[in-house]
């Protein structure tokens, strides 16, 4: 019967958790909106203001149901370190995890960090750092692409509006250690991790999402290198599995990445004895 239950692996994974449940009864109330319209959604004591309802539901699933950004951690007052905080949802659910934890988180469009100041006030979290400005490799602005969800890009086309930077291996030259490092900066990653890589030293945890923009340098070896001198294991997965991927190059006929990975790094535990 192993045929049987590797088909029904999935939906039974769907229904297992309270969070995967919570999952598809979200899915029902808000999956069939309208794209790209603001929207007013609620799971259990939380309300947010959302731009795109199936950005919201898909972060939903990676970071509550999936717990993509689960980490282990002594202190009970952990520093995290979150680039690209968007509309919130990372947030709220490290507070969840660690009520105590030392939070900075960084937005770079000036839409989404309204939406984000709007729904950290509404559910009461007061005690975040939270800096408008862009991640990058210094300090005098970026040219920024903003989209309606959760991709604003310097890589995107269209429109741009200079907004203000930060360079990232400045503030981690600041602190003595960090806890959990995230990265989702819709392209950045590459130049701002090569960037940081002295500073690296002092991250316990790291998540980068690596994107892989059509008619762009692909650079996912000098990521890889950057964590592997700074001594991370690592663990690579994406949420685009497609089939024949030499004849099908675009998932789902992106006409703007061609690849996206989620990239996890760790330090392993030192041997007892």
């Amino acid at each position: 019967m192993y045929w049987l239950r590797y088909l029904l692996k999935e939906p039974f994974h769907t229904l297992k958790t309270a969070e995967y449940r919570q999952f598809l009864r979200l899915c029902f109330l808000y999956g069939d909106k309208q794209r790209f319209k603001p929207t007013e959604v609620q799971f259990g004591d939380t309300a947010l203001s959302v731009p795109d309802s199936m950005s919201f539901l898909w972060q939903y699933k990676e970071i509550f149901a999936d717990q993509s950004y689960q980490f282990n951690s002594e202190n009970s007052r952990p520093v995290i370190v979150d680039c690209g905080a968007n509309i919130g949802m990372s947030l709220l659910y490290y507070k969840q995890q660690f009520p105590g934890a030392n939070i900075t988180a960084f937005e770079a469009s000036p839409s989404i960090a309204k939406l984000l100041r709007k729904n950290l006030e509404r559910n009461h979290i007061t005690d975040i750092n939270l800096i408008e400005k862009a991640v990058w490799t210094d300090d005098q602005g970026i040219w920024f692409a903003n989209e309606a969800a959760d991709s604003s890009s310097m890589f995107l086309g269209g429109d741009k509006v200079l907004v203000p930077s930060i360079r990232l291996a400045d503030f981690l030259a600041t602190q003595s250690r960090v806890d959990f490092l995230k990265m989702d900066i819709e392209g950045a990653e590459t130049e701002v991790l090569k960037d940081c890589r002295y500073e690296l030293h002092k991250v316990e945890n790291i998540f980068v999402e690596f994107h892989s923009y059509i008619g762009q340098h692909q650079s996912l070896a000098s990521v890889i290198q950057v964590l592997e001198e700074n001594g991370f294991r690592y663990h690579v997965d994406t949420e685009q599995h497609r089939p024949s991927p030499l004849i099908n190059h675009r998932y789902r006929n992106n006409d703007v990445m061609d690849l996206q990975l989620n990239i996890f790094g760790y330090r392993p535990k030192p041997k007892q004895g």
